[in-house]
């Protein structure tokens, strides 16, 4: 096993030298061979070009049964093609047309990374088929009880195959420098709707078989499918949103300002390459804000708030269709590539809409929540993992996905622009998304290309060493941090109130953004009269905004304030989004006085949490252990 561990997916031959971009200027990176520490794959030797899927969905077993067939390219030497899979069962595997199977072996299984498939090929060998089933308890699989769903007439099941989960349902070449195009043919019971990452329908099959078709290369982590009673509103021809029949109307209200996002981005950076951008609205156990699905964006119903006023994850989402989908992490060490870029590209989209002001706040609350993880890094001896580039190496690539890809990469890509001039960071930008389109890229390329491409050209503006951002821990000293006036004023809001009392403050007109930070601004040690003092006056315990209801529970927590007790269970066991979870039970733990209404509540909760959640609350409160006493 470990020696596969040690190779990796070597990211080479075979049509990935290109993977680093086609420009004169990089010709020097087409020799560069990258090993995929996640992957057991061998892509030097025989590598997916194409996939074809063929899934029955079973929800009384809770398991996908079927066959997946890869035509492969190989090397001239090739003798093997080697697949990543955890808790899949194989029953067979043929040969090109041959139906008899073919003798095959399985690495010793891992933790963290499954077990290598590693089939013999023939010198005449171009395709590959896999007859498998998966495991009720698939990591990438969610399979919903009716009383799960917003409707609760139906189960549902949805995928999350980010980072390495794939290959729980799927057996694949599990490396974001790996890309294919698929095509598939899911049965599902009649009266469901399926949706993949692909072409989609937008009626209901009157047999229950959905046949997609992805004709851009994709790595593994971007195959998704979800089933379930959810129907499909259009709002125009390139825009449109899914969602339970409950959901709908809320649904349909909250993103219909979608097609101006994308006309925005159009604008920023060039076309969209992925045909139409539609949502879906998952039920409240999704483990993250939204996933960047091509074609179709899986989000959290967190973000259903009323008033717009959180969409701005759409438009992260939307951004990834060029940071991250069009040009990828070649491995998950570079995380930040995708992330920082598509911060960047997200506040670029909101303030085009919405303005800068708008932008600025946004801006302030990530610049928050950095300083939040890295002073909690710092104290947990975790300052290696404050880096841009990590080192994920032997450790599940899911704790590399913190804030620090996200604001750290943002505030580069910031100070890169104030620096260079927006213009020219725009030119330089657009053209990152064109060369690199549909390739890998690593850290080690962008500073190459940034070097080539905006500082050199910058006659000695861009003054700042990218390479202590990336390389060193913490942050630079001398960058420009965000700012905000309006966000000031909440600053000083939330002083006047531990000064004076609730009198002196005043929240009416003010946007959701303006209400966070006044509640980020409040003290870590207010009293109870205090926190009544707030309750009473701006009823926050009874808070439909998931942003705000979660800062006020988290302070509740903080402080003791038990008044709002009843409201946290309610919202940790409807909430699965882990941004909200894992700090309030972070919070209950850190407080003596809330640590048993913390198991309480996880005893309810976990079972409605997808396994990215409950793999972390399990750690957090040491679950296992307790269990077992």
């Amino acid at each position: 096993m470990k020696k596969y561990i040690v190779q990796g997916a070597v990211l080479a031959s075979l049509g990935l030298l290109a993977a680093c971009g086609n420009t004169g200027k990089n010709k020097d990176m087409e020799k560069k061979i990258v090993v995929d520490p996640h992957s057991y794959s061998k892509p030097g030797e025989a590598l997916i070009k194409h996939l074809d899927l063929d899934l029955v969905v079973d929800f009384q077993k809770k398991k996908l049964s079927g066959k997946a067939s890869y035509a492969i390219e190989k090397g001239a030497d090739a003798k093997e093609l080697v697949l990543d899979s955890r808790d899949i069962t194989i029953s067979k595997i043929t040969l090109n047309q041959d139906t008899a199977g073919v003798a095959f072996a399985t690495g010793v299984p891992d933790e963290v990374l499954g077990t290598p498939i590693i089939i013999k090929l023939k010198p005449e060998t171009e395709k590959v088929t896999v007859y498998y089933e998966t495991s009720p308890e698939a990591a990438a699989l969610q399979w919903l009880a009716p009383s799960q769903t917003a409707g609760g007439k139906f189960p549902f099941l949805f995928t999350q195959s980010q980072a390495i989960l794939c290959r729980t349902w799927i057996p694949v070449q599990d490396s974001p420098g790996i890309r294919f195009t698929y095509d598939a043919k899911v049965t599902v019971p009649v009266g469901y709707m399926a949706v993949m990452s692909a072409s989609n329908p937008t009626e209901r099959s009157a047999d229950g078989v959905y046949t997609f078709s992805q004709k851009k290369a994709v790595p593994a982590y971007l195959m998704a499918l979800a089933v379930g009673d959810f129907d499909y509103h259009a709002y125009d021809d390139r825009t449109g949103v899914y969602a339970e029949p409950a959901t709908m109307e809320a649904a349909a209200f909250e993103f219909d300002e979608t097609r101006k996002m994308l006309d925005a981005a159009e604008a920023l950076y060039g076309p969209y390459d992925w045909g139409r951008y539609d949502l879906l609205v998952l039920p409240p156990s999704f483990p993250f804000g939204g996933m960047e699905n091509p074609c179709v964006t899986f989000a959290t119903p967190s973000i259903i708030a009323g008033d717009k006023s959180l969409n701005s994850l759409v438009a992260h989402e939307l951004a990834h269709s060029w940071s991250g989908n069009l040009v990828t992490n070649r491995t998950w060490n570079d995380f930040w590539l995708n992330e920082g870029f598509t911060v960047y590209f997200e506040r670029r989209i909101m303030e085009s809409i919405y303005g800068k002001d708008y932008a600025d706040m946004l801006s302030v609350l990530g610049y928050g929540d950095l300083k939040l993880t890295l002073a909690e890094m710092q104290s947990t001896g975790q300052q290696d993992d404050t880096k841009l580039k990590l080192k994920l190496d032997g450790r599940d690539p899911d704790e590399g996905m913190s804030d620090i890809a996200y604001e750290k990469g943002y505030l580069l890509l910031r100070n890169l622009e104030l620096q260079s001039g927006r213009e020219a960071f725009d030119v330089f930008l657009k053209a990152w998304f064109k060369d690199f389109a549909f390739k890998g890229a690593d850290t080690e390329e962008f500073l190459a290309y940034l070097d080539e491409n905006l500082i050199k050209k910058s006659e000695g503006k861009v003054t700042l060493d990218p390479k202590k951002w990336i390389y060193e821990p913490g942050l630079p000293d001398g960058f420009v941090e965000p700012t905000s006036s309006r966000l000031q004023k909440m600053k000083a809001m939330a002083d006047e109130f531990v000064k004076s009392g609730a009198d002196k403050v005043n929240l009416d007109s003010l946007s959701s953004h303006e209400i966070q930070f006044f509640l980020r601004s409040l003290p870590d040690n207010m009293t109870a009269a205090q926190m009544s003092q707030l309750d009473h006056k701006f009823h926050f315990t009874a808070r439909k905004n998931s942003e705000e209801a979660f800062l006020w529970l988290r302070l509740s927590v903080i402080n003791n304030y038990a008044e709002a007790f009843p409201a946290l269970d309610k919202f940790l066991v409807h909430v699965g989004r882990r941004k909200f979870v894992k700090p309030l039970y972070e919070a209950m733990v850190k407080n003596p006085s809330t640590i048993e209404l913390a198991n309480q509540i996880y005893e309810k909760a976990r079972p409605g949490y997808h396994s990215v959640t409950y793999n972390t609350i399990d750690e957090i409160l040491q679950w296992n252990t307790r269990q077992q006493q």
